[in-house]
């Protein structure tokens, strides 16, 4: 699994490592992530102005057809992570997202993707209506522009 370099929006969600995520010797479960993970495409949608709840009120879902993690380094218990999450493919159909965990030291724990298809309520395949190609295309030229006048 080759690693992405963010570009465009990066959404950021801040979480503390609960006991109940961690085993005996405190450190994360590997299953933890991709809860995470679900936190931060979450997180995105919503900052990007398409909360997946509006999404699924168009009639749509993204199903998740494929997820990739790659543990670099333990989480620990009661630690503050960060996930970082973007969009890294668009498709007609299809979106790819990106995922980048590190601790408050900005080390980088674990990398990651999900891959998704667009669905509708009855579950047959769709294209990804134009609301969501428009919240990616303007986040991202939001974050273009920040970068040229930072």
């Amino acid at each position: 699994m080759s690693r992405q370099r963010p570009q465009g929006f990066i959404s950021e969600s801040t979480l503390r490592v609960r006991y109940a995520e961690t085993d005996a010797m405190g450190i994360v479960h590997h299953s933890r992530y991709i809860p995470w993970f679900e936190v931060g495409r979450s997180d995105w949608l919503r900052e990007a102005g398409l909360p997946y709840s509006d999404f699924s009120a168009m009639g749509y879902y993204l199903t998740v057809v494929e997820v990739g993690v790659r543990y670099l380094k333990p989480a620990l218990y009661d630690e503050l992570v960060t996930v970082r999450t973007w969009v890294s493919e668009l498709k007609s159909r299809e979106l790819r997202m990106e995922y980048e965990v590190v601790n408050a030291r900005d080390e980088r724990l674990v990398t990651g993707f999900t891959r998704h298809v667009c669905i509708t309520h009855d579950g047959l395949p769709a294209r990804l209506p134009p609301a969501l190609a428009d919240a990616v295309a303007r986040v991202n030229a939001n974050e273009e522009s920040c970068q040229k006048s930072g």
